[in-house]
């Protein structure tokens, strides 16, 4: 539900601030405001907490004030674009969800970096970089990835003890079956409506060889590989339950529940993962062809259009997403996005996991790119939802969610 923003408004004044690295700026656009304030609308949780920690140094060296605005994903949603349209904005930075790129760019709500001056930075995963661009993945770049999620497979090894089930999917149904026939749930299912479902369901439909578009862009889930993974789905809930995301963590973590597909972000802190990680699998069966299934997430930083001090933003997004500060943000449970972290012999020495992490993010693949994509993860999650909950056939929720998509996507 959209709230109306009650936070201070930033009157620019002028000041002199240290020339912006990454990237190259004309010298009479590197003033900023004395006592500037630069407001953050991001992501709650783990990504807050980063910014927070890490702050003061640009603080101080900017004579600025940094202010984080943590909220969950609706409403950080529906607060951006709120804000979009006042003449001068609240926000002067944002959190994207990397799928939400094209909605943002059509409604002006985020500025062109490229136009800023903005030079790439090859150091960033390359996957990562271009989730970034506009067309995606070669035009200019409007935001910078923070957080390098990518969908992944978290397990509590001490309910699931063989590591060979997650070879391929009909593997992974047969364990999780035995484990609820003995009273452990198997499949932990994120099965909320919208983007819950949709991203817990996707990289199945992929595994199976279906998917929503194909490279024209014309919708094709009513097909038999769409019903296959749906009444597949269907099964792996049965073997465990329904959950939120914060129950679903407990539930891995404290072996109520034994495998769940999940983001970095959710189960790694600084001190290390709590459950064990497995690259998602790319077939139905063992005997399958390989699929791309990884679906990449990851949060994205941008300058909204309608800032007072764009300058000062995009300084502020590079610092954010430079290597020294991702190194500092592993500490506070980040996720980094630059090849050079992920390559460190002495990161990966203190975070192992981060092998599984970059090869995630390098196997991944991106949700489709259009405008509608938050109204179709509103509509077909609902959809989903009432297949899980027996209100409706797979036959039903295939037909009625390609049309209720056709009719979004056109």
């Amino acid at each position: 539900m959209r709230k109306n923003n009650p936070f201070i408004s930033i009157v620019p004044v002028l000041c002199l601030c240290l020339g912006l690295s990454g990237c190259s700026l004309p010298a009479n656009q590197n003033n900023a405001s004395s006592d500037s304030v630069i407001t953050i609308a991001a992501k709650d949780g783990s990504h807050s907490d980063v910014i927070n920690a890490v702050k003061g140094a640009f603080e101080e060296e900017n004579n600025c004030t940094i202010k984080v605005i943590s909220l969950e994903n609706a409403e950080l949603h529906d607060s951006i674009i709120e804000d979009a349209t006042q003449d001068t904005g609240t926000y002067d930075l944002i959190m994207i969800d990397d799928p939400l790129m094209p909605e943002y760019i059509e409604k002006n709500v985020i500025t062109n970096l490229t136009k800023l001056n903005y030079v790439d930075d090859e150091d960033f995963v390359e996957k990562s970089r271009l989730l970034g661009k506009d067309p995606y993945p070669l035009g200019a770049t409007y935001a910078l990835p923070f957080s390098g999620n990518v969908q992944l497979i978290f397990y509590n090894p001490e309910v699931i003890t063989d590591e060979s089930i997650f070879d391929n999917w009909e593997s992974i149904l047969s364990s999780c079956e035995v484990l609820k026939s003995s009273g452990t749930n198997g499949y932990a299912v994120r099965g909320q409506t919208g983007n819950p479902i949709v991203s817990d369901f996707l990289p199945i439909l992929w595994a199976f060889g279906g998917d929503l578009f194909d490279e024209n862009n014309k919708v094709i889930l009513d097909s038999q590989e769409s019903r296959d993974a749906l009444e597949f789905y269907c099964r792996l809930y049965k073997s465990g339950d329904n959950y939120t995301k914060d129950d679903l963590v407990k539930a891995i973590t404290s072996g109520k529940a034994g495998m769940a597909l999940g983001w970095p972000s959710w189960f790694v802190t600084g001190n290390g993962p709590t459950a064990q990680i497995a690259q998602i699998p790319g077939k139905r069966s063992a005997s399958s062809e390989v699929l791309p299934t990884g679906e990449i997430g990851n949060w994205l930083l941008g300058v909204t259009e309608n800032s007072a001090n764009k300058e000062l933003a995009l300084k502020l997004a590079v610092y954010l997403t430079s290597a020294d500060v991702q190194r500092q943000a592993l500490d506070y449970g980040g996720i980094p996005t630059r090849k050079s972290i992920f390559k460190d012999k002495a990161v990966l020495q203190k975070y192992p996991y981060f092998d599984q992490l970059y090869s995630g993010t390098n196997n991944s693949r991106v949700r489709p790119r259009t405008t509608k994509w938050s109204a179709i993860e509103d509509k077909f999650g609902a959809e989903l939802v009432k297949c899980l909950d027996g209100e409706q056939t797979v036959e039903e929720t295939i037909i009625n969610s390609q049309k209720v998509i056709t009719s979004l996507a056109y």
